[in-house]
């Protein structure tokens, strides 16, 4: 019988970019060529469900919405809208995805985006080359989640070195901007509100950044072992693998995808705000556990969040179309939540019980 990945400090990939315990096989029959077929079968109709659930999930919403608000809702423009909706979101939520993966959750995500916008816009207000304030955006937010990492190895909370950072970084995007916004970013349109064959930017920028995300944790030696970081620090430690490095290397993707959702918020504004608004983070971690991302680090796939980021736009967009009120998206958005917590829940339990029938099903069988 498999056993889960993580119990060896190693983490296998799966054909959607999802990383976590490896599917079960059929145990090897006993000596009477007996083997509970049954079990194992209804182990990976769970797994399935787990992994695949929140695809279903978004082709259910998709057809209820078709039918309820036809016939705007079932369009290309409308199809383009949700996704461009979901665009920024994503962004962050790949960042934060990739955080808690490797588990190093970093809440300084709204303060980093609203430092690099500021300190970008100021820079292309006072004519310096736009390719040089973009470059120094994102560098700036990778240094931030280099220090983030750093002082966390020092034996610290991250969580409350992010929520101190986030306090820094908003106050020094307040001095940059002077306390108002930063207007007149039209440089910026080219990553903002310009279509390229007829879709938005921003949507181009998350096909890009999901792409390279999903190669980077499942195909490359440095990604699959961020991955196991976060399934077993102490097994990848032991096995000789430097920890540490790979839970910084977390905090600067995470700042890094912050860096880049605040640029491309102020290019589709065309304006810098030095205000660091809880909903980015709220939604992102929404997408995220939506997604099925463990919260204790070690599984995650970022092809599953980038469709938890979609989902939440499909409702938005789906109840505008129909003329309710905002706060029922909230309200069931929140539901959503819930519900997959609760089905992650059932389902870690359900595996875990028939993986322990399985087991003392081939122990008696093989000792017959």
């Amino acid at each position: 019988m498999s056993l889960p990945a993580e119990a060896h400090g190693k983490v296998a990939p799966d054909t959607t970019g999802a990383t976590g315990p490896v599917e079960p096989t059929t145990p090897a029959p006993g000596p009477t060529g007996a083997a509970p077929v049954g079990d194992s079968a209804g182990v990976r109709g769970l797994i399935f469900l787990r992994d695949r659930g929140i695809f279903v999930l978004w082709g259910l919403l998709i057809i209820v919405f078709s039918v309820w608000a036809n016939p705007y809702f079932a369009s290309v423009n409308n199809a383009i809208l949700i996704a461009n909706a979901a665009a920024i979101s994503a962004i962050f939520a790949a960042g934060v995805a990739v955080g808690i993966i490797c588990g190093a959750l970093d809440l300084s995500i709204p303060g980093v985006a609203a430092l690099s916008s500021c300190l970008t816009g100021w820079m292309i207000i006072n004519g310096l080359p736009v390719w040089l304030a973009l470059v120094t955006g994102l560098l700036v937010g990778a240094l931030i989640g280099l220090l983030n990492g750093l002082i966390s190895l020092r034996g610290f909370n991250p969580i409350i070195v992010t929520i101190a950072m986030l306090s820094v970084t908003s106050a020094i995007a307040a001095i940059i901007a002077g306390g108002y916004t930063i207007p007149g970013l039209e440089a910026l349109d080219f990553m903002g509100t310009r279509r390229y064959l007829g879709v938005p930017a921003p949507v181009w920028i998350v096909a890009v950044l999901f792409l390279v995300g999903t190669v980077f944790l499942t195909k490359t030696r440095d990604g699959i072992r961020l991955m196991a970081v976060g399934g077993s620090a102490e097994a990848v430690r032991r096995s000789g693998i430097h920890s540490n490095r790979y839970r910084v290397l977390a905090f600067v993707i995470s700042s890094g995808c912050a860096a880049l959702g605040g640029l491309v918020t102020a290019a589709t504004v065309t304006e810098a705000s030095p205000s660091a608004s809880p909903g980015i983070i709220f939604t992102a971690l929404t997408a995220v556990a939506l997604a099925g991302v463990s919260l204790v680090g070690g599984r995650g796939s970022l092809p599953r969040v980038l469709v938890g980021a979609l989902i939440l736009a499909t409702i938005s967009n789906g109840l505008t179309i129909k003329g309710v009120q905002p706060y029922y998206a909230t309200g069931v958005t929140g539901l959503l939540l819930l519900g997959s917590l609760a089905l992650e829940r059932w389902i870690s339990i359900s595996v875990s019980r028939r993986l322990m029938t399985t087991a003392q099903a081939s122990v008696h069988t093989g000792t017959r």
